[in-house]
């Protein structure tokens, strides 16, 4: 039987070196993108950036499914923002949640500052607006979560309870078919044999992680890909 994990590479350069080659050989990003991350590479807290080349997997993503509607939990700088606006072309959309009004007013001037009018940023609680959404939203194609990582269970559990199988539009904040792609689900290993003490955020991961394999309406794929990307297709 072929190892799940196997050693293929001898050295850490080694790794390195090949993921900067599949990179290089990946459909690349805008280079007002490209731009933009080096530029917030500097900020203070950059380290929650999402990297180009995971971003250059997830407009694959919105490709494979024709996504036209992303929704952002937790948007920071804006980064992965204009990611997606690019991935769904002008007349896309994307809605972008962000609790702290800091990073939400960042990101907002850098998106009007390279004039992509596909995306909206809302100040506030994501708990807290996403029932507002539900009412008033068409379903959106594709979630990426990458806010307070505590509130994932809680994240998942209500994007599946405002998605009511079998409507088609209208009752439901997700399409049938619709991704939901988190981020920092490995949380750098602590899923394995951290604590709450020594990280916050694992207890919230573990549960959003068991509750994405164990819902009979998603088919999920954990990938230990960056810091773990959860995949999720919502089947009905």
């Amino acid at each position: 039987m072929r190892p799940d994990c196997p050693s293929f590479y001898s050295s850490m350069d080694k790794i390195q070196g090949v993921t900067a080659y599949a990179a290089e050989h990946s459909s690349s990003l805008p280079k007002h993108i490209i731009d933009y991350h080096a530029g917030a590479s500097s900020h203070e807290s950059s380290m929650m950036l999402t990297s180009n080349f995971q971003s250059q997997f997830h407009t694959l993503l919105a490709a494979m499914i024709g996504a036209k509607r992303v929704l952002e939990v937790g948007v920071y700088l804006g980064y992965s923002a204009m990611v997606w606006s690019n991935a769904v072309g002008p007349d896309g959309r994307v809605t972008g949640l962000e609790s702290n009004a800091e990073y939400a007013k960042l990101a907002a001037e850098a998106i009007a500052a390279r004039g992509l009018k596909n995306v909206d940023i809302v100040v506030g609680s994501a708990l807290e607006t996403l029932p507002k959404l539900a009412a008033t939203e068409e379903p959106y194609d594709l979630v990426f979560l990458d806010a307070d990582k505590a509130d994932n269970p809680e994240y998942i559990k209500y994007l599946l309870a405002a998605s009511h199988p079998g409507s088609v539009s209208g009752g439901r904040l997700l399409r049938a078919g619709a991704l939901i792609v988190a981020d920092n689900v490995l949380q750098k290993g602590d899923v394995l044999d951290g604590d709450s003490k020594s990280n916050p955020f694992v207890d919230g991961v573990r549960a959003y992680n068991d509750y994405c394999r164990d819902s009979a309406r998603l088919q999920t794929v954990l990938l230990p890909m960056w810091d773990g990307l959860g995949v999720s297709r919502l089947v009905d």
